[in-house]
């Protein structure tokens, strides 16, 4: 690490210990040159994660989105918010893991249904119809055969 006193290269690290937020690390250093002690911040570097829309617009992935759709599906349901939070922080862990910068929003409308199908059958259904855009109610009864024929 370059001194910031100096501008030499090496310098040691004296003591390490973790920030606050329990993501950041801080180091406290001395140049190995001039003698003097600065102190350097290390913290995980962050790749953005892209959603690719079906109209092919790209934005941010934002859990928060999940978090507000499972929301809405489960109202009224008898679905817990650690539940919710359970699946929402599932499915981000899984998008960041996956080691590709970019998801399309039908990959995540699949994740969410895979795990909502688990914590209520009408929450399912009620986000299945909103994310599937069912066109009439034939399409709409298939899924609901589908959902039945499953148990």
């Amino acid at each position: 690490m370059k001194c910031m006193y100096c501008g030499h290269i090496d310098s040691k690290v004296i003591d390490s210990r973790s920030a606050e937020d329990g993501t950041t690390i801080r180091r406290r250093r001395e140049c190995i040159h001039c003698g003097k002690r600065f102190t350097t911040y290390e913290t995980v570097e962050n790749t953005p994660m892209f959603v690719i829309k079906s109209d092919g617009t790209r934005q941010l992935f934002d859990a928060q989105k999940i978090k507000t759709g499972i929301l809405k599906a489960t109202e009224k349901c008898h679905v817990t918010m650690a539940e919710v939070d359970a699946v929402v922080d599932d499915i981000s862990k899984q998008v960041y893991n996956s080691m590709e910068q970019e998801i399309t929003s039908k990959q995540i409308g699949e994740m969410v249904m895979e795990r909502i199908k688990k914590l209520d059958e009408v929450a399912y259904v009620r986000y299945a119809s909103v994310y599937r855009s069912f066109k009439d109610l034939s399409s709409f009864m298939d899924e609901l055969q589908k959902l039945m024929k499953k148990d």
